[in-house]
């Protein structure tokens, strides 16, 4: 970019001998031009260019003033966290596991949601701070726009995501000085967590608004979920439960890189039951789809950063089940869960593993990308019909038991809803 810069200056300046004293004008030029000729076509008056010189600076200096400001801040909250995970790795009991849970366990539930109360909240703290950082950064790039579009309502707007990220911040620093200070108390714990976690989700949401302008009109299934951090609070729930099914069909559109492991894409836990139906890539596992407790392995290869479409099929009769990627069938097998129907009046959530009925969510299963078209019959959908979602026909079916519409979904902790691509790029 300064070699970009430069050019133009030394142009400007072998074109300036005979126009009396030397000027460095600082122009912008595409790539593919002529860095030259660019300069002298957009050439007018002195006072024009002093103009242009002018605003360029302040541009720049208000550019500066902002990035030295941000700084300031991330290097705070940086060392304060970083003082309370020291804290934390001293402060741990001799053989308590340092990581996550060990994922699905026959007849072991593990409320990962109680973890806070056990141990100083330096991780959550720490995931907090990335969420931060993430929405100053979105918010940086709509004060740059609302400079080049001087819109009163996008000015105001920006003002007050910009004051919510303030407070967000005041309400972190608080916390890591309670830490620091031993006034931490755990019976607050799920009631301040509840505070900024809603506002988290509140201030992504309006963010979201911002960047795409006004809300488009879409169709209420033209929509996705974008799930950008591996957390414990980022998830999705679906507002109907399941009824009894002696058979499904369980079709959704993903896009991950996330590694190891893309987590949990859903789960449905019933009373008694927290891995009723789940499907979950973890660690260095292959996906795998679990009934009852029950697993089979999948074989999916999906974390390319790519949109796929994938099925799941499965029946109580002796368990038989299918899997489809991208509407082509790739695995088969039989003896998953026989003769178990799945139980009605449980909690379906888009993006964290349960270990609890509604809850119990850890980090490191968390669902990491993008999320669209959940669907779930109470049938196995024939390979023509798989093929019609993969390839999105106009004639393709939408869920009998959970169709994918916006008024379906509930989202928390930062989750966000953009409008679905991936069928308009194959059409």
């Amino acid at each position: 970019l300064l070699f970009l810069l430069l050019l133009p200056l030394l142009c400007l300046r072998g074109r300036g001998q005979g126009l009396g004293p030397t000027r460095f004008i600082c122009t912008s030029v595409p790539a593919d031009g002529d860095v030259c000729a660019a300069p002298a076509a957009g050439s007018g008056s002195a006072e024009e260019l002093r103009s242009a010189v002018l605003q360029l600076r302040e541009t720049v200096l208000q550019q500066k003033e902002t990035i030295m400001n941000q700084k300031e801040t991330i290097r705070e909250l940086t060392a304060k966290l970083g003082r309370c995970e020291s804290q934390s790795a001293l402060e741990a009991l001799p053989g308590e596991p340092k990581g996550g849970g060990a994922g699905r366990k026959p007849g072991f539930s593990k409320n990962t949601m109680g973890d806070l109360s056990r141990a100083p909240a330096a991780e959550t703290l720490s995931q907090l701070g990335q969420t931060l950082q993430s929405l100053k950064t979105r918010l940086e790039n709509l004060e740059q726009f609302s400079r080049m579009n001087s819109s009163s309502q996008t000015n105001n707007l920006k003002d007050i995501l910009q004051n919510k990220i303030d407070d967000l911040e005041r309400q972190v620093l608080s916390r890591v000085n309670s830490l620091e200070e031993g006034k931490f108390n755990p019976k607050n714990e799920s009631e301040e967590r509840g505070k900024i976690e809603s506002t988290l989700t509140s201030l992504h949401q309006r963010i979201s608004d911002l960047e795409k302008g006004q809300k488009d009109n879409r169709p209420p299934d033209r929509f996705q979920l974008t799930f950008p951090l591996r957390t414990n609070y980022m998830y999705a729930k679906v507002k109907k439960s399941l009824p009894e099914m002696y058979a499904f069909s369980v079709c959704m559109w993903m896009k991950s890189s996330a590694s190891p492991g893309m987590g949990t894409p859903f789960s449905y836990a019933v009373p008694g039951q927290a891995n009723e139906l789940v499907l979950i890539e973890w660690g260095n596992n292959p996906m795998e789809i679990l009934i009852n407790d029950k697993v089979a392995k999948l074989p999916f290869v999906i974390n390319d950063g790519k949109w796929h479409h994938i099925c799941v099929t499965w029946t109580t009769r002796d368990g038989v089940w299918e899997a489809y990627q991208d509407g082509t069938q790739t695995g088969s097998g039989e003896n998953l869960a026989p003769y178990h129907p799945i139980k009605p009046q449980g909690v379906l959530v888009l993006g964290q593993e349960q270990d609890t009925l509604g809850g119990g969510f850890d980090a490191t299963q968390a669902f990491v990308g993008e999320l669209a078209h959940f669907n779930v019959w109470d049938r196995k959908l024939s390979p023509g019909e798989v093929y019609g979602l993969a390839t999105c026909s106009t004639k393709a079916l939408a869920g009998n038991v959970i169709a994918w519409a916006e008024a379906n979904i509930d989202i928390y902790g930062g989750a966000t809803k953009w409008t679905f691509e991936a069928c308009r790029q194959l059409n």
